[in-house]
């Protein structure tokens, strides 16, 4: 039988070059799109830290982490929007695993 929805996370790694209203806005724009397809459990913003190495020359990093549950097809559309839009770094899409 097929699994109508799923728990799921999502870290994303913006960029801080251009700015604080920029990263402020690329969390709106990704806190809006899951809540658009999916049920939001939580929005864990864990600010700016380092990186392990650089990322297009970037040495630092503004982490989110994104808790939802979706139908199993929505991840996959949110990685192709993550991987296209201007000023996200990383990001990783993983089921959460039943505690």
């Amino acid at each position: 039988m097929a699994k109508l929805s799923e728990k799921y996370e999502a870290v994303v790694i913006l960029s801080l070059k251009n700015g604080e209203e920029s990263v402020k806005a690329n969390v709106e724009k990704i806190t809006e799109l899951i809540t658009g397809n999916a049920t939001m459990d939580s929005v864990d913003e864990w600010g700016k830290r380092r990186l392990a190495y650089p990322i297009a020359y970037e040495t630092d990093g503004y982490y989110v982490l994104y808790s939802f549950t979706s139908a199993p097809s929505f991840p996959a559309e949110l990685d192709r929007v993550l991987k296209i839009t201007d000023g996200v770094l990383r990001s990783l899409i993983t089921e959460k695993l039943p505690e």
